[in-house]
């Protein structure tokens, strides 16, 4: 007889799980966020390159297709742009072809907008939650923000704003990664993320709430520019024990901008013989409308769970994770 019908989760985790999620419901209640439901199936999706993503065929009286969201955040701006008011959702996500260690392609993440709030305001709430429910499990935890720019410098000597591809490649050698000449090689944003994810992620201290902010206006993905300096963007990151947890964004609100980063990722993604993807125009109707001037972030729930109880790997957490959904 099989086993693969019982959960990876024990009970303890399950339990945590539950917990976990009721927290979460008390810290915006008494801070008067709404919470709310978006579709986790509409006909379009984000066209960041680096996502992959699930399609579904609709058989109704005018068969279409469908995508399942990498992110409630289209959905979730639209509301906004309605007049919602701060607002946060608990809901899975998917993203295809992400399978590992912190990896599951169907996930539970929070995303919360508050309206207001600037980047260092929404940093503040993400750490007085973050803090909240891991000072359990972590008595000393501490808490540490450094801007992006300045922890790169610090680890790797490259300034991540002015890319010079050749000291990034011998930068590579030098850490013993010779294949990002030929897996970057002059896509500045690709050896950002490579740099950052192979060595300089493994520089975060530990039982620390880490936030990296002020990202290369190249990673910019829906976060504005900096007003004082275009070659930052207004995004941060949130990190503990290495392992990435959330990220946020003082939201970009120029619809014709946004749409002109759309046709830029879509350009690539043609370049690149990637799966092709229209752009969602409600979102940029949305924006034409006039989003509130607000700060969005999300977190991925799995993983808050994984270091809270210290699981190496994320299948501890899940009920059922993709090998026996």
């Amino acid at each position: 007889m099989t086993e693969d019908w019982q959960p990876t989760a024990d009970l303890s985790q399950l339990k945590s799980r539950a917990s976990l999620l009721a927290a979460i419901r008390q810290f915006f209640a008494q801070r008067e966020v709404m919470e709310v439901e978006t579709p986790l199936l509409c006909h379009t999706t984000g066209t960041d390159p680096n996502l992959a993503f699930f399609r579904a065929d609709y058989a109704g009286t005018t068969p279409q297709t469908l995508f399942l969201q990498t992110s409630p955040e289209f959905a979730m701006k639209r509301l906004l742009a309605a007049g919602t008011g701060s607002i946060y959702q608990i809901c899975k996500a998917f993203r295809n072809g992400e399978a590992g260690r912190y990896h599951n392609p169907e996930f539970t993440i929070l995303e919360w907008y508050r309206v207001g709030f600037d980047l260092q305001r929404l940093m503040d709430e993400v750490t007085a939650l973050l803090t909240g429910y891991l000072t359990a499990f972590f008595p000393e935890l501490l808490v540490e923000r450094a801007s992006y720019r300045d922890w790169f410098l610090r680890y790797s000597g490259i300034d991540p704003l002015d890319f010079n591809a050749p000291v990034y490649r011998a930068f590579a050698e030098q850490i013993g990664l010779p294949e990002a000449a030929e897996l970057c090689g002059d896509h500045h944003a690709l050896w950002l993320d490579l740099l950052f994810s192979h060595h300089l992620q493994n520089r975060l201290p530990v039982n620390t709430i880490c936030l990296i902010y002020d990202y290369p206006s190249v990673q910019s993905s829906l976060a504005r520019l900096h007003p004082a300096d275009p070659r930052i963007c207004q995004r941060f990151e949130v990190f503990i024990n290495g392992v990435e947890l959330g990220n946020g964004y003082y939201e970009l609100r120029d619809a014709v901008e946004q749409e002109a980063r759309f046709d830029a990722e879509i350009q690539f993604r043609t370049r690149q013989g990637l799966t092709p993807v229209c752009k969602d125009r409600r979102l940029l109707a949305a924006l034409s409308q006039g989003l509130p001037d607000c700060s969005g972030v999300a977190i991925g729930l799995d993983r808050l769970l994984m270091v809270a109880g210290q699981a190496q790997d994320i299948s501890q957490v899940l009920a059922f994770p993709i090998g026996r959904a």
